[in-house]
């Protein structure tokens, strides 16, 4: 697992149209494997994309690192439950955050009120970047996967 991202696979992300987002969105790139993590801002609905819920806790690790960067903490990954006892994972940066969530969406439950999964200490890395990618690299990822 690399240290910085916490992924195995280092061109896994983008998991949904990834030419679209690498072209489109600006990029967390791990300064340790390379692996981007897209970190765009949403304006529209004032989210970046690690504030989505993931029908997943590995899908969910993917976005994490770009939430801690964004946050400049370590965050934390919940599992949420819906009334109709659906699950889905949500990345928020602490408890409080939490139940905001909680409060503004009735229907959603979170059983034990702590992580399910979280990076104990944050930590920055040298080599990071944040910015969006030129079209070499575009392809180079790509070509990678």
């Amino acid at each position: 697992m690399c240290e910085e991202c916490y992924s195995d696979e280092n061109r896994i992300t983008p998991l949904l149209n990834p030419l679209d987002c690498l072209e489109n969105h600006t990029q967390y790139i791990c300064g340790t494997c390379g692996r981007c993590i897209c970190i765009e801002h949403d304006p529209n609905r004032g989210l970046q994309r690690w504030n989505f819920p993931f029908k997943s806790l590995e899908i969910a690790k993917l976005y994490l690192r770009s939430a801690n960067y964004s946050k400049k903490k370590s965050c934390g990954i919940y599992e949420l439950k819906s009334e109709n006892g659906r699950l889905s994972y949500k990345i928020f940066a602490d408890n409080k955050d939490l139940l905001l969530y909680l409060k503004k969406n009735k229907g959603k439950t979170c059983e034990d009120m702590k992580p399910v999964f979280i990076i104990e200490e944050y930590k920055e890395y040298a080599d990071t970047q944040v910015r969006k990618l030129i079209s070499e690299e575009i392809q180079k990822y790509m070509s990678e996967r």
